[in-house]
């Protein structure tokens, strides 16, 4: 009885140490700090600076990019500027050729007289321009109408100048066609050689045409021998081309002008070859 009351005396000391020890472990260990979320509120305080750089920058790059679109604007205004135009902005030609007489004055004048012309046109498109000629035809008498005209020999003329759109018909780099019509303004003249007509005698269709004889007898105080007309018409007419190497075109032309006035009427088709540039 005595040995187990010593023992319970002898652990009683021992278990006050350990509850002892425990407690003032816990007295000196600290305590954990409670754990907060994340202040969420800060964030954007530390990203402003971060978005307020790019819009510091804006206006340069606006800047930027307006200086390459003028840079883009003044190359293309340079390269329309250096691409070459596709078309002569004025044409010259000359040429030669025959004429055909057609209508009244084949009555009168036989074919193959010559003509010659010169011209000149201004385009305003590759396909379209405006074009002014100068004519000279010869018409040369039949000899039925001398004998009309009592008559050994003459000469028989005619001046022509036209005005007329032009309309260029590309086909290929080397060969092209074009459509001409218009108005014309035509002077025709001749003189009779030798004429042995007595004035006064009845008219006859040759001085008709000749445009001498306004009533039905050959005028007395006038000299019909020669003879002097203006005349309003028109032609019209087409040609084909083709480029040499040299870029002078040749080209082949065929008209029919019509011309009246006074009741008289001048009707020539001339077939001309010839060069433009």
């Amino acid at each position: 009885m005595i040995g187990k009351f010593a023992t319970a005396s002898a652990l009683t000391p021992l278990i006050l140490a350990v509850l002892l020890g425990a407690q003032a472990f816990a007295q000196t260990t600290p305590a954990a700090p409670p754990t907060t979320p994340p202040d969420t509120s800060a964030q954007p305080t530390q990203t402003q600076p971060t978005t307020t750089q790019p819009a510091a920058q804006q206006p340069a790059a606006q800047q930027t990019a307006s200086d390459q679109e003028l840079a883009d604007e003044e190359s293309t205004l340079s390269r329309r500027k250096l691409k070459p135009r596709q078309f002569n902005k004025w044409d010259y030609n000359v040429g030669l050729g025959v004429n055909l007489d057609s209508g009244t004055t084949r009555t009168f004048v036989r074919g193959g007289g010559y003509d010659a012309t010169v011209g000149v046109a201004r385009n305003a498109t590759k396909y379209l321009g405006l074009r002014g000629d100068f004519f000279f035809v010869d018409l040369p008498l039949r000899q039925s109408s001398l004998d009309l005209a009592a008559a050994q020999s003459a000469s028989s003329y005619m001046f022509a100048l036209t005005l007329d759109p032009v309309i260029n018909i590309p086909v290929t780099k080397l060969w092209g066609g074009y459509i001409l019509f218009g108005p014309g303004y035509y002077h025709r003249f001749g003189t009779l050689n030798s004429d042995t007509t007595v004035p006064g005698s009845p008219c006859n269709s040759f001085f008709e045409w000749w445009g001498v004889c306004p009533n039905v007898s050959i005028p007395l105080a006038s000299s019909f021998v020669n003879s002097s007309q203006n005349q309003f018409g028109y032609n019209i007419g087409a040609g084909i081309t083709r480029k040499m190497p040299s870029g002078v075109e040749v080209y082949a032309e065929y008209r029919l002008t019509h011309a009246t006035a006074n009741g008289t009427t001048t009707d020539v088709r001339p077939i001309t070859v010839g060069v433009r540039w």
